[in-house]
């Protein structure tokens, strides 16, 4: 109750002060040896969290080799010649701190949370497995089952994972995104050494990456520390303009059915192929993300209003933009029947949902509403130092710059109801989709006996 309150009061005050929020103080700058480094200060706790992001993702593997990216990812914690086996991790672990590591289709990231003084250290180990990773069939094979068994947990044995990756693949018609970021697991079984270690002197160098310090330090500290650790460490190649192949004009509405008899609870959802936030136009992306928050986010959203509580025909009813991608993103739609309710029951009523947007807006409060609630996001996430590392991250990563993150509330603030209605009427177009019916294989095979 004391948090609603809070953010009930937060609303009010973005409101009644024009949004106005006050911006963290952020260093963005460049090594002689081309890697970025940006600098969020934050002094309330002796803690750093402490991100390097390659540019490489899984949309940049080679064709038929799809997985690549995410086994590398793996691979990194094998050590190098300085710092053998996982004595990087464990210096990770004596001091207290966290870990980890990630894979998308545009970006690779590593992190860790520490005390400050030992940021220092993290960076130069960082620094070393740069360009000095060892690899040998003894940990490359082995590493290489735990994918695999990933690959189970995560997708094989996951119906919903399993619709999400075919319908990403018949989202995409000619881009990479419709190769899933884990792998097809025919050619993950395929994946060995000399894959890993190409794939490695080709994208990792010191000028194909960004350092994210957020934290108790100052710029000047960091910069220090970043000429003394990362700047050693020579560029290797060349690195090109990542020039992926572009989708062509989307003229078909595709379906995609996946029966499970683990699935308990039918789902239906929906794709539409949508810009960026790099590649769209000025305030597009942002009538996208508050068009979805009206739509689908929370109990008051329009989907959930009416399919939920008024029609009572689903469990659940949402939408979602994500814009955080190099070149394209995607806006979802999704809801779960009552029982005694059909997949066409709950998706005839999103289209009407759908329909009512493109033709006649949104209103006013709803306007109002969902920009408060967003811009209210972004001050809270200034709370969180890992969630402002991760946002200028993944931006700088996918094409966007310090600028346009820090401008991002006011953009949010800009959006028009007239932007909105025509985002929808441009982007949620069925030729450009995919439908998904979760079901299970028992009832489906019951229904047509």
């Amino acid at each position: 109750m004391r948090k609603f309150l809070l953010l009930v009061a937060l609303l009010a005050a973005v409101g009644a002060a024009g949004g106005a929020i006050a911006k963290p103080d952020v260093t963005h700058f460049t090594l002689p040896n081309g890697l970025e480094v940006v600098v969020i200060p934050d002094h309330r706790a002796p803690v750093v969290t402490h991100m390097i992001w390659y540019k490489v993702g899984a949309a940049d593997e080679t064709p038929g080799k799809s997985g690549l990216a995410h086994f590398l990812e793996h691979l990194m914690f094998k050590g190098t010649a300085r710092n053998p086996a996982d004595r990087f991790s464990l210096a990770v672990a004596a001091i207290g701190g966290q870990e980890n590591a990630f894979t998308t289709s545009d970006y690779t990231g590593f992190f860790q949370r520490v005390p400050r003084d030992h940021l220092k250290e993290m960076m130069a180990f960082e620094a070393d497995r740069i360009t000095g990773l060892v690899l040998t069939d003894a940990v490359v094979r082995p590493e290489l089952n735990v994918v695999l068994e990933e690959q189970n947990m995560r997708v094989a044995n996951n119906p919903n994972s399993r619709l999400a990756e075919q319908m990403d693949a018949a989202l995409y018609l000619n881009h990479p995104y419709g190769r899933p970021v884990i792998g097809w697991r025919s050619e993950i079984e395929k994946l060995d050494r000399d894959d890993a270690l190409n794939f490695y002197r080709r994208f990792y160098t010191p000028n194909n990456a960004i350092v994210v310090v957020a934290g108790d330090v100052t710029a000047e500290e960091v910069k220090a520390d970043a000429e003394d650790t990362y700047g050693k460490v020579e560029p290797r190649v060349d690195i090109a303009p990542r020039r992926r192949p572009r989708e062509p004009q989307q003229e078909a509405s595709r379906t995609v059915t996946l029966a499970d008899a683990r699935v308990e609870q039918p789902s239906m959802s929906r794709y539409y192929l949508a810009p960026s936030r790099t590649t769209a136009k000025p305030g597009e992306s942002e009538a996208l993300e508050v068009l979805a928050h009206i739509l689908g986010s929370g109990a008051n959203s329009r989907l959930y209003r009416s399919l939920v509580v008024e029609q009572k025909l689903a469990l659940n009813a949402g939408a979602y933009y994500s814009g955080t991608a190099l070149d394209y993103g995607k806006f979802d739609v999704y809801a779960s029947p009552q029982p005694g309710k059909t997949l066409h029951d709950v998706e005839a009523a999103i289209d009407a949902v759908l329909t009512d947007v493109r033709e006649n807006g949104v209103t006013a409060d709803e306007l109002a509403l969902a920009k408060n609630r967003l811009i209210a996001d972004a001050v809270y996430a200034q709370d969180n130092q890992v969630t402002l590392a991760r946002w200028y991250g993944a931006a700088l990563a996918t094409g966007q710059t310090v600028e346009m993150v820090q401008r991002w509330p006011d953009n949010i603030r800009t959006v028009t109801a007239d932007a909105i209605r025509a985002a929808a009427r441009q982007w949620l177009d069925r030729r450009s989709s995919v439908t998904g019916y979760l079901v299970n294989s028992y009832q489906a095979a019951e229904k047509h006996s």
